[in-house]
């Protein structure tokens, strides 16, 4: 797994914006003092998965057990955010954070469903939604 530090310059008014698919999360933090960027790659026990029919399984790679905790992790700083994504992965992360981020107000984790949008739309996203416009 790709990894890098997140932690903007403002860290008392610490924001951010992630896009999550089941491979991919790309985490903007943002503040008064600018936009960084994080992109963190999950490892799938196999990008490719062939299935049989009258085979055992259910025909789907399993997913990499580690992805949401380092998302989190590099989420460690931001006291506001708004996950978006197409998939269920956003939702996963949700609740991944409710139940280990404690120090997280509800009212503090946004969700919007999206599909794939530029780096710029994502940024543009947490802009309005944190009044960073």
């Amino acid at each position: 797994m790709t990894k890098a530090s997140a932690k903007p310059a403002d860290i008392e008014h610490a924001h951010a914006v992630v896009w999550i698919d089941h491979l991919t999360a790309k985490i903007f933090p943002m503040g008064l003092a600018g936009v960084g960027e994080v992109v963190l790659h999950a490892n799938p026990s196999s990008a490719h998965l062939h299935h049989k029919a009258n085979s055992i399984g259910s025909g789907r790679a399993e997913e990499d057990r580690s992805f949401l905790p380092t998302v989190a992790e590099s989420l460690l700083f931001c006291r506001d955010i708004l996950i978006v994504g197409p998939g269920i992965e956003k939702a996963a992360l949700l609740q991944y954070l409710q139940e280990n981020r404690t120090d997280l107000a509800a009212n503090r984790l946004h969700v919007e469903a999206s599909d794939h949008p530029t780096d710029r739309e994502i940024i543009a996203l947490g802009r309005r939604r944190f009044g960073l416009e």
